[in-house]
């Protein structure tokens, strides 16, 4: 089983093109620091909305790994501030499902 973590953002109005942009420069750097990106795309039903899938083999991992990145001057003098700039609201679910799903997912939703 993995931990997926799925998380929505709902940006601002006009700023779908500047966050495809910043997350390509995001993308990356959230790679190169371990997590498993499984799919980042645009929602199909709106145009403002994104998803960032991610996995985890536990809630440790989850918490290690982001907080790592999240509190590293890559990030905070990196792309950091391009993409809250654009964020209206974003939302974290939480969710195992097994392996053979995430893999799914992944061939599916190429990120």
């Amino acid at each position: 089983m993995k931990l997926v973590e799925v998380r929505t953002y709902r940006l601002k109005p006009g700023c779908a093109e500047r966050f495809t942009a910043a997350v390509g420069t995001a993308l990356p750097l959230v790679r190169a620091s371990g997590m498993d990106v499984v799919a980042f795309g645009r929602s199909d039903h709106e145009h403002e909305s994104f998803y960032l899938i991610r996995a985890f083999d536990s809630r440790e991992q989850l918490v290690t790994q982001q907080d790592a990145f999240y509190g590293s001057a890559t990030w905070r003098e990196g792309p950091r501030q391009a993409l809250v700039d654009c964020l209206d609201t974003y939302l974290n679910t939480l969710l195992w499902l097994p392996a053979e799903a995430v893999e799914h997912l992944r061939a599916n939703h190429q990120a």
